[in-house]
């Protein structure tokens, strides 16, 4: 269940993916709106109805199952950015050849788990999604070995990733535009459920999307859910995060935080004549080496 787009077509997500130009930089203060985009934002504040709340949650699996049915293997791109945005993927080992365990926790189809391990022959990766039908395009891909990797059907706000992952077993955990599509009030469950697996003083790697990312700006009336919580057309739905929002949410859980900063992002696309403004926060929070 990754919900980073990359493709125009897919209503109140992400910008293209033709990019001619793009400007990054990272900090502690969010973004902050235009008046037009301020006064917007303020017209849409009609949310939708309890009644389609509960149903939206009560079929959100069936809803990914149905993105993923349309979709098949084609409409997100390959992240082979991992790496290079989380040094810490190699950086979190005490030697070079270490065997990394890892969790992909909300893996999609594969976009990031499969660049991963061919990049990195010393990783065993665990993967999980939302969707049985994302686990499935996974176990079907060519690249997919048992002795790399372990994917599962999983809902981390419900399905103990012990039944699947030992105890205090990981290296690392991978949160990458997962959370966001959570209901805000079991977000804490998921993040409950993925500390049992890792290993004291090891880190969760999150990325997702930002207070006032172009992604939010582009809803419309209507398919507002919540504060900062969204449905797009096709049922799913995405939470855009606040820096204190996310650090509340980890460290109420137990965790200690170690980055947690707004990715501030312009995407050009020459050729449409589009500038497009991208938030994402990009974070890490660690396990504690002892309770207390």
């Amino acid at each position: 269940m990754s919900q980073e787009n990359t493709s125009d077509n897919y209503v109140n997500s992400v910008s293209p993916i033709c990019e001619d130009d793009a400007f990054q930089k990272k900090g502690h203060s969010a973004r902050t709106l235009s008046s037009e985009e301020a006064e917007k934002l303020a017209r849409e504040q009609v949310l939708v109805s309890d009644f389609k709340k509960l149903k939206l949650e009560k079929e959100a699996q069936k809803n990914w199952d149905l993105f993923y049915k349309r979709n098949s293997t084609n409409f997100f791109k390959d992240r082979h950015w991992t790496t290079r945005e989380f040094e810490d993927l190699k950086a979190c080992r005490e030697f070079e050849d270490e065997k990394l365990t890892m969790l992909e926790a909300g893996c999609g189809v594969g976009n990031c788990l499969f660049p991963l391990l061919e990049e990195d022959l010393n990783i065993f990766a665990y993967a999980c999604d939302f969707s049985p039908r994302a686990v499935e395009y996974v176990k079907k891909n060519t690249l997919y070995n048992i002795e790399r990797c372990k994917v599962f059907q999983c809902d981390l706000t419900k399905d103990d990733l012990l039944e699947n992952i030992p105890a205090d077993s990981l290296d690392v955990v991978t949160l990458i535009f997962v959370l966001s599509a959570i209901h805000p009030d079991k977000m804490h469950l998921a993040l409950q459920n993925i500390y049992k697996v890792l290993k004291p003083g090891k880190c969760v790697l999150f990325r997702d999307y930002g207070l006032y990312d172009h992604a939010m700006l582009r809803f419309k009336s209507g398919n507002k859910l919540g504060e900062n919580f969204y449905v797009r057309q096709d049922g799913t739905r995405s939470y855009f995060f606040t820096d204190e929002f996310l650090s509340h949410l980890f460290m109420a859980v137990g965790y200690e935080q170690v980055v947690n900063e707004y990715v501030l992002r312009e995407t050009v696309n020459r050729k449409e004549g589009l500038r497009v403004p991208r938030v994402f926060l990009q974070s890490k929070f660690r396990k504690p080496l002892s309770e207390t």
